[in-house]
């Protein structure tokens, strides 16, 4: 199955696939450790998952690297106030990273590159640019790229590029350039600053270089896609193109994909706003990593989506009604044979998710089929007319949605439990709820359940609704079916 992806290169829908043949080698610019991820961060990080769940999911194999900033001024700076070097101000903010990407079920890449492990990459890189008279040294013993010796600049954002733009991340700094517009490469050490010593001198990377010599150091001089959000295409994405096809004479990336900005109740996230929100800011109000993640990869990657605590809600009821017909469909004692109506329906629902999901990612259009059979299926199995032979050909729809969504499973105690954890060592606040629905494991929840059935059976009511009321104030929603009893967390 083709999948079209839009091509910020282009400006339109291209074929993304293998060049080799083999295996898709995509770059993802990554986190720059200086905090905790925002939900802005891990919209990116999702979509990304998404496009490469799909494409293993349709046998396309996936070499996927992700850089980890870990040395940049936000990280010197807030390290130097803290009185500690940055080696040992960047692992709590790397391991709060991906324990966010496991709560949030983001898979993790085939590579994980480091800055801080990369430099003598990143400097034999700024050779070669000097050696192509793409790069140059300041007095101070700064290294800078000369912008004029790569003419294409500015084909990614397709922006007249004549000025800097306003409020676009730049370099920052005083040294003497031969341009304004040349962007560092190599910032020489400022005292007490952290700083290598390097055949071009002592200092450390500027910003642009670690992406391109980490990617072209595990995917080669030319990869098949670049993915990153939308506020790096410039000036990030453009120099690390610039300095790239300078040095290889080689197409960097041939397929770019960018990510739009997140809003929140409408603005733009900020601290100020007061609508910052971090992923352990919303799991210590209770709501549910799974639902988190459903919310943030619904809207399609290419369009703005507006996060709202209502479309948090929404997520979370739609996981409930899909992991309650999932237990549904496992526990239903079916009568034998199979139904030309649901297998259809089971066809139509796996045909228009694949498409959805073919065109540009479209996670919007390709929840939609998935819901329309499980409505389907819901009345089919009230009125008796679902059938042994169907259970397998709708599980595996299901199967093939979650191989991308990754919802239907409840894995939500974990994160909400490490988030607990960390915020009474941290002294954060926790929402009083989600402490009431703290301290029950799954092995106590059946425990618990099964002694209310056996309550139940000896009719001993008072018994099994105290346990229905014990396990209701902890979040515990017990369910009495034909098919059964089943529980589950709010």
């Amino acid at each position: 199955m083709t999948l079209r992806l839009f091509n910020t290169l282009s400006g339109q829908l291209d074929e993304l696939a293998p060049a080799d043949g083999h295996s898709l080698r995509m770059y993802a610019c990554g986190p720059t450790v200086y905090d905790y991820g925002h939900i802005g961060n891990f919209r990116t990080f999702l979509q990304v998952d998404v496009l490469r769940r799909f494409l293993k999911l349709t046998g396309t194999p996936v070499r996927h690297v992700m850089n980890i900033t870990d040395v940049d001024d936000k990280i010197i700076r807030n390290a130097a106030e803290r009185g500690i070097p940055i080696g040992e101000y960047t692992p709590q903010f790397v391991d709060a990273f991906f324990d966010d990407l496991e709560s949030l079920r983001v898979e993790r890449p085939e590579f994980i590159a480091r800055a801080t492990e990369h430099i003598d990459k990143m400097v034999a890189l700024i050779q070669k640019l000097e050696a192509a008279g793409a790069a140059y040294k300041t007095e101070d013993g700064s290294w800078y790229f000369r912008l004029a010796a790569f003419p294409e600049y500015g084909k990614l954002s397709k922006k007249d590029l004549s000025g800097i733009e306003d409020g676009a991340r730049v370099d920052v700094d005083e040294y003497e350039k031969d341009s304004a517009r040349d962007f560092a490469l190599w910032k020489a050490a400022k005292p007490g600053e952290t700083a290598w010593d390097t055949p071009i001198g002592r200092g450390r990377p500027g910003w642009h270089i670690e992406c391109s010599a980490m990617a072209m150091e595990f995917l080669g001089e030319s990869f098949d896609l670049h993915a990153g959000g939308e506020d790096l295409m410039f000036p990030h994405h453009e120099n690390e193109i610039a300095q790239s096809e300078t040095a290889t004479r080689k197409p960097f990336a041939r397929h770019w994909m960018h990510v739009r900005f997140l809003l929140v109740d409408g603005k733009k996230m900020s601290k100020s706003e007061g609508n910052f929100y971090t992923l352990r800011d919303l799991l210590l109000k209770g709501y549910k990593a799974s639902a988190i993640r459903m919310a943030l990869i619904s809207v399609p990657y290419r369009h703005q989506l507006n996060f709202t605590f209502d479309g948090l809600v929404e997520a979370t009821n739609a996981i409930d009604r899909l992991r309650t017909f999932h237990v549904r469909l496992v526990a239903a004692s079916l009568p034998a044979g199979t139904s030309e109506a649901m297998q259809a329906a089971a066809e139509k629902a796996r045909v228009a998710y694949f498409a959805a999901l073919s065109n540009d990612l479209n996670t919007a259009d390709a929840r939609a089929p998935i819901f329309d059979l499980v409505r389907a299926a819901n009345t089919a199995l009230d009125k008796g007319e679902f059938l042994a032979g169907d259970r397998d050909a709708v599980l595996s729809v299901l199967k093939d949605f979650d191989a991308v969504f990754d919802v239907i499973e409840d894995r939500d105690a974990g994160p909400t439990e490490r988030a607990v954890a960390w915020a009474a060592q941290e002294g954060r606040e926790i929402a009083p709820e989600l402490l009431a629905r703290q301290g029950l494991t799954d092995t106590e929840i059946d425990a618990l359940v099964a002694e209310r059935t056996q309550a139940k059976k000896t009719r001993n009511f008072a018994r099994a609704d105290q346990i229905r009321n014990e396990l209701a104030e902890k979040g515990i929603v017990i369910e009495d079916s034909k098919d059964g009893v089943r529980w589950k967390r709010k």
